[in-house]
């Protein structure tokens, strides 16, 4: 696979690397990504990259950032023979032009000369044929075409720098640590600090949580990374809502923290993600003077509900009940006359809490909120670094 570690190659052999339009469109960076390694980019790439400049979606952001990339890199240069890529890697940089080739292998006469595609494959093959010192290796999102190459003896590779890693690998902030010794548990318990070097672990990451044991005992701590001390973490609530568990605990207490600007929380559907956050932002409603949450407009199996009738208003509620599900939640943990259950309700009539598409956050000015994303694992990375 074609990530940034894997690209760095154990052995001494030098790699031609052709990058499909896929690619590209996936992370117009990705030509930076392959160490000392040569690139080279079909002439076909770039025709399809000229149908996909114009637009405000990702990927026409994307093909008009490499468009200017190969521009600055070429200048007055030839960009049909290897040029330097100038200190961006120690490779080199080159398109390829399609040329007439009489094999029997050629995938425009195997599989026919009608996609653009088979070309990309003929100039791999032909990249092959002119580089045997070379091992020539093509890096493609479309797994058919890396198929159709496999097939043709051609080494195929998915693109995955910058990819979300698989939940079971990702880092989860929290450690559990058995055994811990008497003395750090006393003293978690009874002053609610503790030295960190006394766990005998090699190094610690500002706001990393831990689960303490020792024998039967237990507690949860955070590691203050300014203050250089373990911190105990009593049992969170938030307006209402208590943390059922030691990573609803976590969660609420990153959330509380006003030092903690970005908090990301990934669990299972029913988890209580969108319920901590909205429950953890009415609690700290004084200190902001807007609580904003939002989400991507994504229906059900990508498949649009087409026409509604009525405003802006009706024709978004569907797809933002699920926020108004929990705000309603938390609205029954007090009686109807109860000053916290009437104050939701002036929230939402004063908006001070706001419930809004993110396809309206572009180009708005937002000072001193407390903005919760919902189902941020719908956004490309290029709408998230916009958010962030």
């Amino acid at each position: 696979m074609a990530t940034r570690k894997s690209v760095g190659s154990k052995s001494k052999q030098k790699k031609i690397f052709v990058l499909d339009t896929s690619v590209i469109l996936y992370d117009s960076n990705a030509i930076k990504n392959f160490e000392e390694h040569d690139i080279a980019i079909p002439i076909q790439v770039l025709e399809e990259l000229d149908d996909f400049k114009k637009g405000n979606e990702t990927v026409n952001f994307e093909a008009r950032q490499f468009i200017r990339f190969v521009d600055d890199i070429a200048k007055e240069k030839l960009i049909n023979d290897w040029v330097p890529l100038n200190g961006r890697t120690t490779g080199n940089f080159k398109v390829i032009l399609h040329h007439d080739d009489e094999s029997s292998l050629n995938p425009e006469k195997v599989f026919g000369d009608s996609k653009y595609d088979n070309k990309i494959l003929n100039c791999a093959l032909q990249l092959n044929e002119e580089n045997p010192e070379k091992k020539v290796i093509l890096v493609s999102k479309d797994i058919c075409l890396r198929l159709k190459a496999k097939a043709l003896n051609i080494a195929a590779e998915d693109y995955e720098t910058g990819k979300v890693k698989d939940v079971k690998t990702i880092d989860r902030k929290h450690v559990q640590m058995d055994r811990v010794g008497e003395e750090v548990m006393n003293s978690v318990f009874n002053t609610g600090i503790a030295s960190p070097e006394k766990l005998k672990r090699k190094s610690f990451e500002a706001n990393q949580y831990f689960i303490l044991k020792h024998g039967r005992k237990s507690a949860l701590a955070f590691y203050n990374k300014e203050e250089n001390f373990l911190e105990r973490i009593p049992d969170q609530e938030a307006y209402g809502v208590q943390a059922l568990n030691a990573e609803q605990n976590f969660a609420l207490h990153a959330l509380l923290n006003p030092s903690i600007k970005l908090v990301t929380i990934q669990g299972m559907a029913g988890t209580g993600k969108t319920l901590l956050a909205l429950a953890a932002a009415l609690e700290q409603r004084s200190n902001y003077r807007q609580i904003f949450v939002s989400r991507p407009v994504i229906p059900l199996s990508n498949r649009d509900l087409g026409y509604l009738p009525g405003d802006i208003k009706s024709k978004l509620d569907p797809y933002m009940q699920s926020l108004w599900d929990n705000l309603g939640y938390i609205k029954g943990q007090f009686k109807a006359t109860d000053k916290n259950y009437k104050r939701i309700e002036t929230m939402v009539e004063t908006e001070k809490i706001a419930i809004s598409p993110l396809a309206y956050i572009r180009g708005r000015s937002l000072v001193k909120i407390f903005f919760i994303i919902d189902e941020a694992q719908n956004l490309t990375p290029h709408e998230i670094k916009t958010i962030i």
